[in-house]
């Protein structure tokens, strides 16, 4: 037998209860069957059973859908090269300096501040 997958992501474990669920294996069979080959990182029970509803029931996307009234975030290798360039230009500017020109929103802003402490190294 293979050993354990240790890594994966939440869109991996949906991918595998889509297609086990294609097959007709029960969601209890699939929580076992998950349980023995991704070790700590498959989902739970509740969970399983709630993405094979969905997939029945027509879904078919993997993927989380967007909350509503969540802000819609793209952060793409020129917008990182940006903000490198912004900061290594001038290390004295203040996060809100940087916030006020390029307008970002509060919570843009904090994530702003999370992600500068690793540009600045």
């Amino acid at each position: 037998m293979a050993a354990p997958l240790a890594a994966c992501t939440k869109e991996e474990l949906r991918s595998v209860i889509r297609f086990l669920s294609s097959e007709g294996v029960k969601p209890i069979e699939i929580h076992r069957r998950m349980k023995v080959q991704y070790g700590d990182a498959y989902l739970s029970l509740q969970q399983v059973y709630e993405w094979t509803r969905k997939f029945m029931n027509s879904i078919s996307s993997v993927t989380d859908s967007p909350l509503p009234g969540q802000a819609h975030q793209v952060v793409t290798p020129e917008a990182i090269a940006a903000a490198e360039a912004i900061v290594k230009e001038n290390r004295c500017l203040t996060v809100n300096e940087i916030a006020a020109q390029w307008r970002l929103h509060r919570k843009m802003k904090s994530l702003f501040t999370f992600c500068v402490q690793y540009i600045t190294r």
